[in-house]
């Protein structure tokens, strides 16, 4: 299903909601390295499905914001958003081969009836299989879960395994709500560009089993994985968006925001380069990467700027 007939590539998939934060720069930061580092390709996508959640003018703001600080990608940036006719497509092949089917749950249906709740929230207990239970003017779309294990090695965390029936169970690939879910449209863009290679945080470990469940039933191999740490505030959540200006990346702060984005990746750069424009810190980045180095690890910034 690859159109790409070159060597493989890696990605960087921004959701425009907000402005580009320290932990995104580091998922573009270490996607960029070993990319770069394995002959790769690196690619940009915006990831602008969910339209309700997207900031107006984020994507631009990324875009320019990246540039600025070194990173140079080597096709035009896809947009989700433009590709809804190819997630169609997809679905309809799925269909044909009798592996959707309408759903017509509400979420608040689906907390009453499953059976329990699994890391990734509650269990889909399959309750449309045969047939949608009551009439809506829209239906979502779920993928039948076919699969029981799934198994596969991380290049950071090690080997993963989940139990797709028993901790996920059917899941949505089109919402009731007339938006295409992130699972499949990450996979379709990933073989579509040719990505071989995902780099992305370990918040989004738990779904990349139901993506490669996706990959088999459209006859495809998976990239390989590589799920980042975390770099979390003082009270172990996540540092994002939701935080507001705290660790947002700009064009003043550029140049700090890439050595603490390096200093977490095991990479510290050389203390006479601390201050130097972080165009010249991305280029020493790709020429000295160790990948040993990467750490398996969350860690809170406090402590990544002591450690310095």
């Amino acid at each position: 299903m690859s159109s790409s007939s070159q060597k493989g590539a890696g990605r960087f998939a921004p959701s425009p909601t907000g402005p580009l934060h320290l932990g995104s720069l580091i998922a573009a930061l270490g996607s960029y390295l070993l990319a770069r580092n394995s002959g790769r390709r690196w690619l940009l996508r915006i990831d602008d499905l969910d339209r309700p959640r997207v900031v107006p003018g984020a994507a631009a703001e990324i875009l320019r914001l990246l540039e600025t600080l070194g990173f140079t990608w080597d096709e035009a940036p896809v947009y989700q958003s433009l590709r809804n006719k190819r997630y169609a497509e997809v679905l309809g092949q799925l269909r044909e081969s009798g592996l959707i089917y309408p759903c017509s749950c509400s979420r608040k249906e689906v907390l009453a009836s499953a059976p329990h709740a699994g890391e990734e929230g509650p269990v889909y207990p399959g309750t449309c299989r045969e047939k949608p239970t009551t009439s809506r003017a829209q239906y979502a779309q779920r993928l039948k879960v076919t699969s029981n294990t799934i198994s596969f090695h991380d290049g950071l965390q090690g080997d993963y395994r989940q139990n797709l029936q028993t901790e996920v169970g059917d899941f949505v690939l089109f919402r009731a709500d007339g938006l295409f879910a992130y699972q499949v449209a990450t996979v379709i863009d990933d073989l579509d560009a040719g990505i071989d290679q995902v780099v992305r945080g370990a918040d989004l470990l738990t779904s990349t089993p139901r993506q490669i469940f996706l990959y088999r039933c459209l006859h495809e191999s998976p990239p390989e994985y590589f799920h980042l740490p975390l770099l979390l505030d003082e009270a172990g959540e996540k540092i994002s968006k939701r935080q507001g200006e705290a660790g947002c990346v700009t064009g003043e702060n550029g140049s700090s925001m890439m050595c603490l984005a390096l200093i977490f990746l095991g990479q510290p750069p050389p203390r006479e380069l601390c201050g130097a424009p972080a165009v010249r810190l991305l280029e020493w980045a790709v020429a000295n990467f160790e990948m040993a180095a990467v750490p398996r690890a969350n860690l809170k910034l406090s402590g990544l700027q002591f450690s310095y």
